[in-house]
């Protein structure tokens, strides 16, 4: 009797068709693919990434083992009428591939692995460089050595922005600081000078280049005490838009940016559960709505930017839904 109504319970969560008065497709949940489906929600609202797949003609377009034709086949199938919309033919070109079956992901992980495919196996160099670009986070790293004052300068790009969050509360802001904040590497933290051929005290800090035109920022929420994996549940505030003064701290030389350019947050990936035991789910605003919606694997629903901002995190919500992804776009 348990395993009847534990398969009858799955039937009705996952696989059965849900009755929609909007254009937001839901996905199945194929044991563990939570993860992909969140990715793919924040995928379907950045309408670029499609736009610029469509403009690729592959000569074989039944490539099971290509990530992008792939990609291109859901994103479009996410735009039809379908429900839920197929993508399993996407998910075992990732299985082949990049990630194992069955098993909890990390988001961000998959976020860099879905985009790297993308644009190693798209048989354009042209439209391999505008995935690239779309996402492309510049920043410079400087190494400087506090003795001889030489720095080493090595220019570095992200598809995300890793934020570190304290453990209190914390803002968006104050963690675009912290990463960007100049550190002192002393004692068995030392760093090889060239010019001094040796070791030497030295200090570290990003510089920040340039914003792509889609903005991913990583809260890292997950961390590694002497071998123990934990999640952190502390708040992060974050803005529905901001404008780039906001990363004063890491500006560089070389930086373009205008402090009056600003973002709109369009998708925030979330993150529910331990460590051990996780569900994703996701916001995403669709086609530049004001409204926001809420789609967690097979089930959507409409929802609200205070439902969004309820994902900030707090041990008063621990073990519940905080916000892991989030996905800004620079306003034209």
């Amino acid at each position: 009797m348990g395993k009847y109504w534990s398969k009858m319970a799955y039937y009705l969560l996952y696989t059965r068709p849900v009755p929609m008065d909007y254009d937001v497709r839901g996905l199945l949940n194929y044991k563990l693919s939570c993860c992909v489906n969140a990715l793919l929600q924040s995928f379907s609202a950045t309408t670029e990434l499609l736009d610029i797949l469509n403009k690729w003609h592959p000569s074989d377009r039944t490539d099971k083992s290509n990530v992008p034709l792939q990609l291109k086949n859901i994103l479009e199938a996410m735009r039809g009428k379908s429900y839920p919309a197929p993508y399993k033919d996407f998910l075992n070109c990732l299985y082949r591939q990049a990630i194992q079956r069955w098993t909890e992901q990390d988001a961000d992980e998959i976020f860099h692995i879905i985009l790297s495919l993308s644009q190693k196996q798209i048989a354009d160099a042209v439209l391999a460089q505008e995935i690239s670009s779309l996402f492309e986070i510049k920043v410079e790293t400087q190494v400087g050595c506090l003795n001889c004052k030489f720095i080493q300068r090595m220019p570095n790009s992200l598809f995300s922005l890793p934020l570190a969050i304290c453990e209190r509360e914390n803002s968006l802001e104050n963690c675009i600081n912290s990463f960007f904040q100049l550190q002192k590497l002393v004692d068995s933290e030392k760093v090889y000078c060239d010019k001094c051929e040796k070791r030497q005290p030295s200090t570290y800090e990003s510089k920040l280049v340039s914003l792509p035109p889609i903005l991913c920022v990583h809260l890292k929420r997950f961390r590694n005490d002497d071998g123990l994996p934990r999640k952190l549940y502390n708040k992060v505030a974050f803005p529905e838009t901001f404008s780039t003064g906001i990363f004063s701290a890491g500006k560089s030389e070389a930086d373009c940016l205008s402090s009056d350019e600003h973002y709109s947050l369009y998708a925030v990936v979330v993150h529910k559960g331990t460590t051990v035991s996780g569900h994703y789910t996701a916001f995403i605003r669709p086609n530049q709505e004001k409204m926001w919606y809420y789609a967690d694997d097979s089930c959507v629903r409409p929802s609200t930017w205070a439902d969004v901002q309820g994902t900030y995190g707090g041990y008063r919500q621990r073990y519940g839904e905080t916000a892991y992804l989030l996905l800004y776009r620079k306003k034209s």
